[in-house]
């Protein structure tokens, strides 16, 4: 039995994996995205310290529910920051649950860990966050090639993979960027789906809380027309 950081869960989440799941958040991350929409969970020590044991018998709770529903994902914060917890809560819940699990991840961790490790994962969610390695680094503060050699990675196991990309107006949202990833996302064989979410300021108030300064305060979602050109090019890929 192991133990680690909880930040939180929500019992009927509907937009972290297909149908309506467990989603069990996690703190500690390597990245510092600039319009992250969960900054208190960067850091380990500001989740609640909690045994597998305890976290299984919270999911179990919703088991019933949840194996003709949905299921788990584990996101955060970086699950891959505790992987040896998070590793036994997804081996558990499909042996001892049979849940459908998923993992919400940056990716960047990936490659530290064996391709057994991913054996209880179904469905891996990886956030791709810009495709130009210079920009890449700006925006999260950490290179892009181990989040694509993760990639890559994936697709030689044939794990199933959605494909996460947040469109940040000025920032992620460049016709040359999408193309890129495009490309780059053409290569594997293994996704079954690309989501372009639009960025929101909604976690404004948790930088404010957090005493960290937020650049992002007064940016507007991205429009329309913006949300519909990262689509057309995007889903062009699967």
């Amino acid at each position: 039995m192991t133990s680690g950081y909880v930040h939180s869960f929500e019992t009927g989440a509907a937009s972290d994996g297909p149908g309506v799941r467990f989603a069990l958040f996690v703190t500690g991350c390597p990245f510092r995205c600039l319009y992250c929409h969960n900054p208190d969970t960067w850091e380990l020590e500001r989740g609640q310290k909690k045994t597998s044991d305890e976290v299984l018998a919270e999911i179990g709770k919703y088991a019933s529910f949840l194996r003709m529903a949905g299921g788990l994902t584990i996101t955060g914060g970086e699950p891959l920051v505790q992987s040896a917890f998070v590793g036994e809560i997804f081996k558990r819940a499909k042996s001892e649950l049979k849940l459908h699990t998923a993992l919400d991840t940056n990716g960047f961790l990936g490659n530290i860990l064996p391709d057994s490790w991913f054996d209880s994962v179904d469905l891996v969610l990886l956030d791709i966050k810009q495709i130009n390695p210079q920009k890449h680094l700006e925006l999260v503060g950490r290179p892009l090639e181990p989040v694509l050699e993760f990639a890559k990675r994936l697709n030689a196991m044939k794990k199933p993979v959605w494909i996460r990309h947040v469109l940040v107006p000025g920032y992620t949202d460049n016709e040359k960027d999408l193309t890129g990833l495009a490309e780059f996302l053409s290569t594997l064989q293994n996704i079954e789906r690309v989501e372009v979410l639009p960025f929101h300021n909604m976690a404004f108030h948790k930088w404010e809380e957090l005493k960290i300064p937020y650049k992002f305060k007064d940016m507007r979602p991205p429009s329309n027309e913006a949300l519909t050109m990262a689509r057309k090019i995007l889903h062009a890929t699967y």
